[in-house]
């Protein structure tokens, strides 16, 4: 074949695209699983490569491999990811469920490169892989990757969020709306206090997902094969997390057990179980500003979210709220990813879980449009509302659920009567109860301050 080269493996010769970095095992996987066209994560291939770093660092100390070895594979990948590195990673997601094709993809590649700038052979196997297995280095990247988006990506953004929250707070305080349960009329309620509402969401969930950092961080390396170590130093699972502390800024931590690491899959279950609490979230926040800005006419209308974009091919002058939309489709998309992770739980089978890179993709994907779209939602939506006062105003005057605060004075049936009477007449329930109570018009006013009613009453 043209272009090609000839590289061979234990399983015999094949060819490999002449310029490619990769060799015999990756090729395998290539050509084994054409299924969805998708890579697997930028964010997992670059863990893997600090992950390939760190090994070779912590080899070298403990005499694993000679410091000329070690400093190839070290310089190596770093300059992957100083470049372009996922054009070298084509194995497709849907691969072998432990991952070795994507270890054994990193493998080569790194080893490729270290012997150019060695000048000898590095071999992908003996060096590369030196004290790791796939069992324990793929389930030690899924953590790796995770914690990294997780401080990098995800828990900025989210703290992001309650800042523009709270921000926006402040500047919506002096307006008071309608509440509203089961989507009907309710007590008035100060738009600040929704926006508080939403804040401490999301800070109890920042809160959740830090509780599950340490576990995150806890690594399965050094478990090599089924969890005893085989063929890996004593010390190297210390030693790499070390190194790989350092490489990251992250503090990474030998497992206590690593039986339990390589045969299950429980920390990334809980993670993502977190991430879908996150999306619930944000699903609730999304589905209260598209309503707040409902209409302008025949909706809501309390809200003016910025507008973005034409929101119709046929019906000159609509906007739609965009990012609170966008902002949904990425929650049930967390949710269904955080099913597929549900179930892939379920697959460790005794000493190894084998369904590892679609944990890995799934996980990956919830933590970066998590980010993205709270970014978004921070920045293009919460942060740049308008509030319209004369509709809140209006909404408030006519809403008959005010009497709630007379049911002490004249009792739950007399007050529903009055409603009842305000909703059928169409009226303010302040004239309709001046007609029906004792209370003159000044005692009503006060009774019935919506100001003073978001405050507990009075």
């Amino acid at each position: 074949m043209s272009n090609t080269r000839i590289e061979r493996d234990s399983m015999g010769e094949l060819h490999v695209p002449e310029q490619a970095l990769y060799g015999a095992q990756t090729q395998r996987a290539v050509d084994n699983f054409p299924i969805s066209h998708q890579r697997m994560p930028a964010q997992f291939i670059r863990a893997l490569i600090l992950a390939k770093a760190a090994a070779a660092k912590a080899n070298v100390e403990l005499k694993q491999l000679s410091e000329s070895q070690g400093k190839a594979i070290v310089d190596a990948a770093q300059g992957l990811l100083e470049g372009d590195f996922m054009q070298h990673f084509p194995v497709d997601i849907f691969q072998t469920g432990s991952g070795t094709s994507s270890n054994m993809n990193a493998n080569e590649v790194i080893a490729t490169l270290a012997s150019r700038l060695l000048g000898e052979p590095v071999n992908p196997n003996d060096h590369v892989n030196c004290g790791q297995s796939s069992n324990d280095i793929i389930p030690t990247t899924i953590h790796v990757s995770a914690a990294l988006g997780l401080h990098e990506q995800l828990l900025p953004a989210l703290v992001h969020l309650v800042q523009i929250i709270e921000r926006k707070a402040v500047e919506v305080h002096p307006f008071i709306k309608t509440g509203r349960t089961h989507l009907m009329d309710a007590m008035p309620v100060r738009m600040s206090q929704v926006l508080e509402g939403w804040a401490q969401q999301l800070k109890a969930n920042i809160g959740h997902l830090q509780d599950l950092l340490p576990s995150l961080q806890s690594l399965a390396q050094g478990g090599t094969a089924v969890g005893t170590g085989i063929n890996a130093h004593p010390q190297f699972a210390t030693g790499f997390s070390r190194q790989l502390s350092s490489l990251t800024q992250v503090q990474f931590t030998p497992g206590r057990n690593l039986f339990a690491l390589i045969g299950s899959q429980d920390t990334a279950v809980a993670v993502s179980g977190q991430l879908k609490a996150i999306a619930v979230t944000l699903m609730k926040i999304a589905n209260d500003l598209r309503w707040m800005n409902s209409g302008p006419l025949a909706g809501l209308g309390e809200i003016e979210l910025e507008g973005l974009q034409p929101g119709s091919s046929i019906m000159p002058g609509k906007v739609n709220p965009v990012i609170p939309e966008a902002t949904a489709m990425v929650a049930a998309q967390v949710i269904g990813n955080d099913t597929t992770i549900t179930v892939a739980g379920q697959s460790g089978n005794f000493e190894l879980n084998v369904m590892l890179p679609i944990i890995a993709q799934n996980l990956l994907s919830s933590i970066e449009l998590l980010a993205n779209s709270s970014r978004l939602l921070a920045d293009k939506a919460i942060a740049s509302f308008k509030v319209n006062e004369p509709k809140l105003k209006e909404a408030l005057s006519r809403n008959p659920i005010l009497v709630t605060a007379l049911n002490p004075i004249i009792g739950y049936q007399k007050a529903a009567e009055i409603a009842k009477t305000a909703y059928k007449q169409g009226r303010p329930v302040i004239d309709v109860a001046l007609e029906h109570t004792d209370l003159s018009r000044s005692q009503l006013e006060i009774l019935l301050d919506p100001e003073k009613l978001t405050a507990g009453g009075v």
